[in-house]
């Protein structure tokens, strides 16, 4: 194949067999992850007919990567992190520590090194994001307090395994294994130095992205999205997920995944995170199912008659081990045996990053190639079953609901009741604010009704177009023989159009300024404030630019101009020139 074509037939050849053993995935009520991983795999060198460019799928996946960290970070809540912290920080700490001590047994059993045994056990201790929201939204458990503590358990074995991708490198060499390329900390220097510089490096860059990027990037978003340009606004938020990610590697040495983390963490803070979620989810999506495809690609499936003993210990790890580990924590802190069995269910599972982990420890000498076989195996086989053993779970939780009622009761009543108190505040506060944008949206359209004519994302586009303006009685808003700079919409107060003969008095709800916009020629009235006035402005360029989009808003503003010129110039007939002039 001639190499210019190389790409497009990597990512076309990618998409279509992700597409079509995804549907079948789902068609067999299973993840389309795990299509999408069969997919890599029927691409891979291991499997007769055509081979993809394992180099380009690789820097795809990288590319797949960094978007899916983003969205981590975009939809990381430390609100809801906080309201579980009391179940969800103790116990994903000690599932983690355990299944890595069993990890290392494990790999001390085979012969393996101590650093591939850390590497082994963590990749089988971190669940998949993507498995487990679609578990929990099955179930209808998405909003329970056992979904939010789930949820806020698989956030903190997220934030332990971005901390591992940081000292992973730094400890290579430690461990067993060998420096990442280019690194400086291989040059013998001290252990305790190489890790403090890290940590330097990488608390650097945190503080940077907490103190600078909450004030920068709404700032940046606020100011694309005013241009109204919804590809332009899409496209800043790529260029900050991917500029934070190449920026922080190049210049603080810390991983795409931990800037691309951060750059969705900076971003959720803006008013704004919701609709750059939406609008970079197809990309993200895309190139997340590219960095799953790229994983199936490196996987052997030789390792299941090769190694099948191994396979099936790593998947009793995941399957058993976690969950009989998240059910003990859970009850140990006194917690509901549901919520218990919800947890255990929904994290008997391995996904993307226990796949970041595996290539981490592969590039750095750390894990063998088969032990990468044996993790994507084993994540594949867990992915796969999680649905049945939801399923089991649940039903463990009817039988024993009915069989000890008043136990199942009794056990951890008070603290789901604090629980519940804590989250039923967030959610109350997420209402208000969701229930105070609904309210200026409504707003807008009962002080203006000519903008009900636009759908709810034109309202919401004008709410950032308007520049707000503050009047005192008497302050001159507008001079006559003015060029025509904006329309202005008056919220509260009132103004006086001056005219020849009787000024004419306008309350809120009403507009001017139109007509010099229409006609480009000069303002024909002075308007002055009577009363203490608020008023929206539309500035010339977004006038234009948003009366463009919609014809019918444009054409009913100059219908209602025309009609106030026909006015003006019946009151000049009648000797009363008192038009409103704008």
């Amino acid at each position: 194949m001639h190499q210019e074509v190389t790409l497009i037939a990597t990512v076309a050849v990618s998409f279509v067999c992700a597409a079509v053993f995804g549907y079948i995935a789902d068609r067999v009520r299973l993840p389309p992850l795990v299509g999408y991983l069969i997919a890599g795999i029927a691409m891979g060198p291991m499997t007769p007919g055509f081979v993809a460019d394992a180099g380009l799928a690789s820097q795809l996946a990288e590319m797949g990567v960094i978007l899916l960290m983003f969205g981590v970070g975009l939809h990381f809540s430390t609100a809801d992190l906080l309201a579980v912290r009391g179940v969800a920080v103790p116990g994903a700490i000690a599932q983690i520590v355990v299944a890595t001590i069993f990890g290392i047994g494990l790999a001390e059993l085979w012969g393996w090194s101590l650093g591939a045994g850390i590497v082994f056990g963590l990749c089988l201790s971190v669940a998949s994001t993507v498995v487990l929201l679609k578990a929990l939204e099955e179930h209808n458990l998405l909003d329970s307090a056992s979904g939010r503590v789930a949820v806020g358990w698989l956030i903190v074995e997220d934030l332990v395994m971005v901390l591992a991708l940081v000292l992973l490198p730094a400890l290579a060499e430690v461990l067993g294994g060998h420096a990442a390329e280019g690194a400086a900390h291989g040059t013998g220097m001290p252990l305790a130095l190489t890790v403090a510089l890290t940590l330097l490096k990488v608390g650097a860059f945190a503080v940077m992205a907490i103190f600078l990027g909450p004030k920068v990037v709404p700032w940046l978003l606020t100011s694309v999205a005013r241009t109204g340009s919804r590809e332009l606004f899409t496209l800043t938020v790529l260029a900050i997920a991917l500029g934070i990610a190449f920026g922080s590697a190049q210049i603080f040495g810390v991983s795409f995944a931990l800037g691309a983390f951060f750059a969705g963490v900076v971003m959720s803070e803006s008013n704004l995170s919701h609709r750059a979620a939406a609008d970079s989810l197809p990309l993200q999506n895309a190139f997340s199912v590219l960095f799953f495809v790229s994983v199936g690609m490196l996987f052997d499936p030789s390792i299941l008659v090769r190694q099948p003993m191994a396979v099936l210990a790593a998947l009793l790890l995941i399957i058993f081990g976690k969950a009989i580990i998240s059910f003990v924590v859970v009850a140990l802190l006194r917690y509901p045996i549901g919520m218990g069995l919800t947890v255990a269910g929904g994290l008997a599972q391995i996904g993307e990053f226990s796949f970041i982990l595996a290539g981490l420890g592969v590039s750095l000498g750390l894990l063998p190639h088969d032990g990468q076989d044996v993790i994507l195996a084993a994540a594949i086989i867990s992915i796969t079953l999680n649905p049945l053993v939801c399923t089991v779970a649940e039903a463990l939780h009817d039988y024993i609901h009915h069989r000890w009622a008043g136990f199942y009761a009794r056990y951890g009543h008070r603290r789901l009741e604090v629980l519940n108190r804590e989250l039923d505040k967030i959610r109350a506060i997420t209402e208000a604010r969701e229930r105070q944008h609904q309210l200026e949206i409504q707003e807008l359209t009962e002080t203006f009704p000519l903008f009900a004519m636009v759908d709810e994302n034109s309202q919401e586009e004008l709410l950032l177009l308007f520049r707000p303006k503050s009047a005192l009685p008497g302050e001159r808003v507008m001079r006559k023989g003015d060029r025509g700079d904006g329309m202005y919409f008056l919220s509260s107060g009132a103004v006086e159009v001056q005219v020849a003969g009787e000024p004419i008095r306008l309350e809120p709800g009403a507009f001017f300024g139109e007509m010099a916009l229409l006609t480009g020629g000069r303002r024909t009235a002075d308007v002055v404030a009577v009363d203490f006035c608020q008023f929206f402005v539309l500035e010339r360029r977004d006038f234009n630019m948003f009366t463009a989009k919609h014809p019918i808003l444009r054409q009913a503003v100059s219908e209602m101009a025309r009609e106030r010129t026909e006015m003006n110039v019946m009151r000049q007939r009648h000797s009363q020139p008192s038009g409103i002039a704008s």
